[in-house]
């Protein structure tokens, strides 16, 4: 068969990436598409050339790419896949939306509809400072042409395929289509075990408001005796600061070998943003590092909670300093429970070998059943045309 990949953009490095990366070794004679490509690591891709939109020669693209939102729609229909049997779209934004055929099948990793335009456009419009005025107007009359589009493009997908149970229920709200779960990789092998650990919490994010960086700081100020150590730079650095304490350590951006080594030798890893999965999550637990988390979204089904056989980590109910803290010292008090070894285990359940096993079942179960369905239109077509 002649592959096609489809990824919303190559920019930087994330979890989108990291599961584009092991789509690309299941399928590595595949042709690559990117509405724009300024990525460095080209391990990402193998490599290969990419094939990118008008957007990639467009002014500014390359720090203001995400200013074109009005333009991508657009630009994802331009490419030209009529030559491609199997289609496969990695999909953050609009990547899905690309026109496909009949006679071609389509495969969608849907890391997640899109959230600004969706549930969150609220407040998305309040942390855009975007709520008011001409220019609130716009950004609203914009979200509400990109949902009307976004749900009508899912329509041309054979098989949605998504990394948690919860994104495959925002999936069902959005699209009205069921999505077959496939976790995303986890590079367990990365992230040595460590069963000897150090008396401070690890918090490893970027400074944006949502992963709520500043709430597990104002918790941990409430707890002079507890060391926390936190790794990671952005625009919400400056309130982050305003509110560290003694206790609180912030080391701003850490290359990769220094947030391994804290991961490996935290006595626990903080978390406190509602997340689609949580990649860093399941890292910190391959490192032997149990963890503290907000008990909603993906994380629900990356941590074994206290209370069930070789659990792995905790939840705190509210998204507030208070219910952190009632988590932390909740821990404290059952730190024997947990195990570095039952911590690596539930993270190895998340390899990449895992992944591209489930992912390829996926893909071969829909080429077989879009094939039946081919196959048993032509039989009624021939039929109709010999009773003519």
């Amino acid at each position: 068969m002649k592959v096609a990949i489809v990824h919303d953009w190559l920019v930087v490095s994330g979890g989108a990436e990291k599961v584009l990366q092991q789509i690309i070794e299941c399928f590595p004679d595949a042709d690559l598409f990117s509405l724009v490509d300024f990525l460095e690591d080209r391990s990402v891709v193998r490599g290969k050339p990419v094939q990118t939109s008008f957007i990639q020669h467009l002014p500014f693209a390359r720090r203001r790419y995400r200013g074109y939102l009005p333009l991508m729609p657009l630009a994802v229909e331009q490419f030209d896949l009529a030559s491609y049997d199997l289609i496969i779209t990695s999909s953050y934004a609009v990547a899905k939306g690309v026109l496909v055929g009949p006679d071609q099948t389509h495969v969608s990793y849907v890391h997640s509809p899109i959230r600004y335009a969706w549930d969150l456009q609220h407040q998305y419009l309040r942390e855009s400072h975007l709520t008011r005025g001409m220019r609130s107007w716009a950004a609203r009359a914009l979200l509400h042409y990109l949902r009307n589009w976004d749900s009508r493009s899912a329509n041309s997908v054979d098989q949605l395929l998504c990394n948690s149970h919860f994104v495959a229920r925002r999936i069902m709200k959005t699209y009205r289509r069921d999505a077959c779960v496939v976790a995303p990789p986890v590079d367990v092998q990365g992230f040595e075990l460590r069963a000897d650990k150090e008396d401070f919490y690890l918090c490893a994010s970027r400074m944006v408001p949502y992963k709520r960086i500043d709430l597990i700081v104002e918790a941990f100020a409430a707890m002079p005796e507890r060391k926390l150590v936190v790794i990671g730079d952005g625009p919400h650095m400056t309130e982050v600061r305003a509110k560290a304490t003694p206790n609180v350590s912030i080391l701003g951006y850490q290359p990769f070998e220094v947030l391994r080594d804290h991961m490996q030798r935290a006595k626990a890893f903080v978390f406190a943003a509602e997340e689609d999965f949580g990649i860093a999550i399941l890292e910190a637990q391959a490192c032997g590092t149990p963890v503290i988390c907000y008990g909603k979204g993906g994380v629900l089904e990356t941590v074994i909670p206290l209370g069930e056989p070789e659990p792995t980590g905790i939840y705190f109910p509210e998204q507030t300093a208070q219910s952190l803290s009632t988590a932390v010292m909740a821990f404290d008090r059952s730190i024997d429970s947990f195990t570095p070894q039952a911590c690596r285990k539930n993270a190895e359940r998340f390899s990449p070998a895992v992944f591209r096993r489930a992912f390829m079942v996926e893909v071969m179960r829909t080429i077989a059943a879009q094939s039946a369905i081919r196959d048993t239109l032509h039989t009624e077509e021939d039929l109709r045309l010999s009773v003519r």
